[in-house]
């Protein structure tokens, strides 16, 4: 029998095994999802974007009216 796959919780390091004993997987419980997911909407975590990119497509949109 092969040795079940173990990952490593994004948020507390701890081993999870990758398979649907593990619901929460990549994290090792949902408290762990949960804080990933409330440094996402805190703004923590971003994914890099390209300035360039950004800038020649905002002409494209309606100014803001705060």
């Amino acid at each position: 029998m092969s040795q079940p796959t173990l990952v490593e919780c994004p948020t507390c390091g701890a081993p999870v095994e990758w398979g649907p004993q593990s619901p929460s997987r990549p994290f090792c419980s949902e408290r762990c999802k949960l804080i990933d997911l409330g440094a996402w909407a805190a703004e923590e975590h971003a994914i890099p974007g390209n300035p360039q990119e950004d800038d020649l497509f905002s002409d494209d949109l309606p100014p803001h009216t705060h």
